[in-house]
């Protein structure tokens, strides 16, 4: 039995039978998502989707639509490698630490170094150890509190969330000096 829609007048009714069934076909019994990939299927043999603009290249992932006004000010730093103040300051701050770091650690490898040899260092150069320990010493303290001083800053300027602890500057170099303990002077004796 054929559905007629009897609300309408006689000129619009149309019954099953009228209506094209060419899509109904096609879609019972399917799901949608097979559907539309079989409409692309059907689109890359024909090759509507060859010579595309932008084939074979990254794609701009860039969306700054959530810093509303300072979006284009994000881009064009961002576009320029620079970053906001806070950050520049935080990457600063971790480049000095490990600037500092690295020295005392050369320092401390060459006392290893001097301590394990077969044949004892020479007293000149026991006496230039010494001395480039406490310079070492005293450089670190002073970079230490330097980098305090800027974890103040960044903490007065920046989120919370980019917030660092102040930097124990007494204990680290006290466990530099214990790291790295001075040869006894035999000039003396």
């Amino acid at each position: 039995m054929d559905f007629v829609d009897w609300r309408k007048s006689p000129k619009e009714v149309r019954s099953e039978k009228d209506i094209p069934q060419n899509n109904t076909k096609r879609l019972r019994g399917r799901r949608y998502y097979d559907y539309i990939d079989e409409l692309i299927q059907k689109a890359q043999e024909r090759g509507d989707f060859d010579n595309l603009p932008g084939a074979g290249k990254p794609l701009k992932l860039d969306d700054e639509s959530f810093a509303g006004d300072k979006a284009l000010g994000y881009h064009l730093l961002k576009s320029n490698n620079f970053a906001p103040a806070e950050i520049e300051l935080a990457k600063e701050i971790r480049i000095e630490r490990e600037r500092a770091e690295a020295k005392l650690a050369k320092i401390i490898h060459q006392g290893k170094s001097l301590r394990s040899r077969r044949v004892p260092p020479f007293p000149s150069q026991k006496r230039a150890f010494n001395a480039a320990v406490e310079k070492a010493a005293t450089e670190y303290e002073e970079t230490l509190r330097d980098l305090n001083r800027k974890i103040l800053n960044l903490s007065l300027t920046a989120p919370s969330q980019m917030h660092q602890p102040f930097i124990e500057v007494d204990r680290l170099v006290q466990n530099f000096r214990e790291a790295c303990p001075p040869f006894e002077d035999e000039s003396r004796y």
